[in-house]
């Protein structure tokens, strides 16, 4: 078993807190939960009532938080201010996990930079100058933070198109040599390596998903993501708003019996369920550790 990133028990299972459920958590309402997960964004006024209810959360459950905003892939540099507020936030928190994506949100312009909104997350292209970039930005925010990032792989609805930087490498191996030089950790999103093969149209998406896991350095990965996906459209999208699809699950068996427990996560950001329904899925994600440790 590899060093863990976090003091978080590698069999630990959460789910991503919302403000719907608040009531719930609070009140001791999921006491088997090994941590919870929230966007670091919604966290980053000085005061108010997010954050103190956040910090009476914290006192009674280990949390990660959870980035949409670094845009660790941006040439221009990352976001002073951001930075800081996230720095702020991890001292007040002290919080198990710190988490952000693989790719780039902000640009510039001729009419001057812009930036994306936290859900339209763009992909990189996996070769030696994004990797650079993305090294030298990982490094920054783990000086800043003190302390390792975890960097999730991204759920892309567009590639490099000629013109343009191409593939060098294959996505796995770009998160192992990112590790490798700056030693962040991979959040291992099952979901988004699904949705992208669902996308990619390839014969057999869990068995494509599972060789992407086969790829990676079990050694990087600090925690798994699982999520919904909706696939009513012309394209799948990975929007968190149902429970784990049965490929997914697949996948995830996979990964354990590859990498072993590691913190496990259930996304659920849209068409916000009932508390039961949320934890429902938690304790599946607990059972299929524990069948795969037996």
């Amino acid at each position: 078993m590899p060093p863990p990133l976090s003091s978080l028990p590698c069999a630990s299972v959460g789910i991503g807190w919302r403000q719907s459920h608040e009531r719930e958590l609070l009140e001791g309402g999921a006491p088997q939960l090994g941590f919870i997960e929230v966007h670091s964004e919604n966290f980053f006024a000085a005061g108010g009532a997010a954050l103190t209810t956040l910090s009476r959360a914290r006192e009674s459950h280990a949390v990660s938080l959870h980035g949409v905003g670094l845009a660790l892939g941006s040439s221009v540099g990352l976001d002073p201010w951001h930075l800081d507020r996230l720095a702020a936030l991890v001292e007040r928190i002290e919080p198990v996990l710190v988490s952000d994506h693989a790719c780039f949100a902000r640009a510039m312009l001729p009419g001057g930079e812009v930036v994306l909104h936290g859900s339209d997350l763009l992909p990189l292209a996996f070769n030696r100058a994004s990797l650079a970039l993305m090294a030298r930005h990982v490094t920054q925010v783990q000086e800043r933070l003190r302390r390792p990032l975890l960097v999730e792989n991204l759920s892309a609805y567009l590639r490099a198109v000629p013109g343009q930087a191409a593939d060098e490498m294959a996505e796995p191996e770009f998160f192992n040599t990112l590790s490798q030089q700056t030693g962040c950790g991979l959040l291992l999103d099952v979901n988004n390596l699904v949705v992208n093969a669902l996308n990619e149209g390839v014969a057999d998406p869990v068995a494509a998903s599972c060789g992407w896991i086969d790829a990676l350095d079990p050694a990087i990965v600090g925690e798994v993501h699982l999520a919904g996906y909706n696939d009513s459209g012309a394209l799948v999208i990975d929007d968190h708003g149902s429970t784990v699809r049965e490929p997914v699950w697949q996948v995830y068996r996979h990964a354990l019996a590859r990498l072993g427990a590691r913190p496990t996560l259930v996304e659920w950001d849209t068409d916000i369920p009932a508390w039961p329904v949320l934890l429902g899925e938690a304790e599946r994600a607990r059972a299929e550790m524990q069948k795969a440790a037996a």
